[in-house]
C-alpha cells in the first residue's frame, strides 16, 4: 500500500487496502467479529441511539444535567475503553441496568443483508461475535441483519467479567472461553487500537472504515500516511471484502 492510496483511503474512497506485512487467510479457521459499526453500516447509525441514551442513563442515575453527563459519558469512553467500564470503577454503578436501557433501541433502521449472510455463511471454520455489549444486544442486532444462526457463539462484555475491549486481558478471556487458536483466528473491527491486542496475539486483523467517528483514534486515522503495523487489511465495505479477497473461488 502506497503513501498515496492511504491518503485517498482516508479520504473516503472505496475499496480495499493491504499492509505490505499483512497476512492472508489461508491459515484461519476461526472469524471473530466486533458488532457494531461492523456487522452492519456505521451509517445507518444505529449506534447513535446507544450513545445519546448512554448520556440520558448517566444524567438520570447520577442527577448531572445531560451536557455533563455527555461530557462524563466521552471521558469515561476515553480513559477506561467504554463508557460502562468508567461508571463501574467511579461510580460503582451495577452493569445490567446500564446495558439493558443502553440498548433498548429502535432496530428498524437496520435492514437484512442477505449478501452479507451468504458471504459469512462461506467462511470455512468457526465464527464468534465478540463484542463490548450485551449478549441480548448483539442478537437482535444480528437477527435483523439475517446473520445470528451464523454464528457458533457471542462472546459479551460479560462473559469477559465486563473488561472491555481494548485491554488485553478482555481477548485473553475470549480466547481462552471459546478455546481460540489466536495464530490461526481473524479480527474484524471498527477501531483501530481494538486490532492491537489481537494482533499482539497473532490474529489476522481487518478494520472497518467508515466516516463515522467516536473517539480520537479515529481522527488521527485521517494523518495515516500507510496502515500501522496491527491493522493488516482495511476495508470499507465487509461483505465486498469477504468475497473478493478472503473466500478463494472453489
Amino acid at each position: 500500500m502506497t503513501a498515496g492510496s492511504a491518503r485517498r483511503a482516508h479520504g473516503f474512497s472505496s475499496g480495499h487496502w493491504r499492509n505490505p506485512t499483512g497476512r492472508a487467510f489461508d491459515h484461519v479457521d476461526t472469524w471473530i467479529f466486533d458488532l457494531d459499526n461492523t456487522l452492519y453500516p456505521a451509517s445507518c447509525n444505529l449506534f447513535a441511539q446507544v450513545d445519546h441514551r448512554m448520556g440520558e442513563f448517566i444524567a438520570k442515575t447520577i442527577g448531572v444535567p445531560y451536557a455533563h453527563a455527555r461530557h462524563l459519558q466521552k471521558s469515561y469512553y476515553r480513559q477506561y475503553g467504554t463508557t460502562l467500564a468508567g461508571l463501574m470503577q467511579v461510580h460503582k454503578l451495577r452493569p445490567e441496568p446500564f446495558l439493558d436501557y443502553v440498548h433498548d433501541i429502535d432496530l428498524s433502521v437496520l435492514q437484512p443483508s442477505p449478501d452479507l449472510a451468504t458471504a459469512i455463511a462461506a467462511l470455512a471454520g468457526r465464527r464468534l461475535i465478540f463484542t463490548n455489549g450485551s449478549r441480548r444486544h448483539a442478537e437482535n442486532v444480528a437477527a435483523k441483519i439475517g446473520v445470528l444462526h451464523l454464528f457458533e457463539d457471542i462472546c459479551d462484555i460479560a462473559a469477559t467479567d465486563y473488561v472491555p475491549k481494548p485491554d488485553r486481558k478482555a481477548f485473553d478471556r475470549m480466547v481462552s472461553r471459546h478455546d481460540v487458536s489466536a495464530v490461526s483466528a481473524a479480527m474484524f473491527e471498527d477501531m483501530p487500537h481494538n486490532l492491537e491486542a489481537p494482533e499482539a496475539l497473532g490474529m489476522t486483523t481487518v478494520l472497518i472504515h467508515s466516516d463515522y467517528v467516536d473517539h480520537p483514534v479515529q481522527l488521527k486515522m485521517r494523518d495515516w500516511q500507510e496502515l500501522p503495523r496491527h491493522v493488516h487489511h482495511m476495508t470499507d465495505d465487509l461483505t465486498g471484502f469477504i468475497t473478493g479477497f478472503v473466500i478463494k473461488p472453489a
